[in-house]
């Protein structure tokens, strides 16, 4: 008689750098359009932020308007850029100065709106994941900015989405509440296993989110961007930030997914999970 796998011992449980052979086959090419140019997102507390990409690599100021008591600084990292729809890159750049941050930056050249998700690994307590993510929508100078500004919603909740990954990962996501949401792994080196874990979701366009998580198991978080304007060829490009087996080097790695849209649940009003809390 086969032994069963016992699925409850999270010990057993892959780590981050342990998943990465293989998981970034379905990853973009990456793109050249913003080599030589230089932007600057101004947020609302004054903070200037200008970036000069360059092949693989950005160049960054950072300027703390009065209410921000972040120092000045800056800094090269490398950093790679995918186009996710026209005029709208993803820009994913790890500090090489602090290995425990990395950030994600959204600019939508159209619109003038950018979005900067700054992902922080630390270690794992009672009610807080080992990565905490910060966010700060702000505008491009010199893009007229027109539309709405990036900001959270709701609009996943109830959706059901198929991901697959590789030949070989594949995974299902169960957008339940403003808060969490469910993965399964339906196949790959964590076929069976599933939890449940904190995320958040920004709209950055109609039908295009970020999408993120935190999981409180293998401590790891990410930030993606997923366009689901096509629920039968949905898209999406990210990255998972965390701890490797040893617990002590941080594990940044980026990659991509094809997704469709498997079901999609509607809650009576008085039972949606997007209402208000009672307390």
């Amino acid at each position: 008689m086969t032994d069963e796998v016992n699925l409850s011992d999270t010990s057993t449980w892959l780590p981050l750098d342990g998943l990465a052979p293989g998981f970034d086959a379905s990853k973009a090419e990456l793109s050249d359009d913003l080599d030589g140019r230089t932007f600057t997102i101004v947020d609302d507390r004054g903070t200037r932020i200008t970036h000069t990409f360059g092949p693989g690599t950005v160049s960054w100021s950072y300027e703390p308007g009065e209410s921000d008591p972040t120092t000045a600084t800056s800094d090269t990292d490398d950093c790679e850029v995918i186009e996710v729809d026209r005029d709208l890159y993803y820009a994913q750049f790890p500090h090489k100065s602090l290995p425990n941050k990395a950030v994600t930056l959204i600019l939508d050249l159209r619109s003038g709106h950018a979005l900067s998700v700054i992902s922080i690994l630390g270690q794992a307590s009672l009610g807080k994941t080992a990565v905490q993510m910060a966010f700060a929508p702000s505008l491009i100078e010199g893009i007229e900015t027109t539309g709405e500004a990036p900001a959270p919603t709701n609009e996943l909740i109830g959706r059901r989405v198929l991901w697959v990954y590789s030949n070989t990962h594949a995974y299902e996501h169960v957008y339940l509440s403003p808060h969490w949401y469910t993965w399964q792994c339906l196949a790959g080196p964590e076929q069976g296993l599933a939890d449940t874990d904190a995320n958040t979701v920004w709209r950055i366009r109609p039908g295009i989110y970020v999408f993120t998580w935190r999981e409180k198991v293998i401590p790891c978080g990410s930030v993606t961007i997923a366009d689901h304007r096509d629920q039968k060829a949905i898209r999406s490009h990210g990255v998972l930030f965390g701890w490797d087996e040893t617990g002590t080097t941080p594990t940044h790695f980026t990659f991509g997914a094809y997704g469709r849209l498997i079901s999609h649940t509607t809650h009576p009003v008085e039972f949606d999970p997007a209402r208000p809390l009672d307390r």
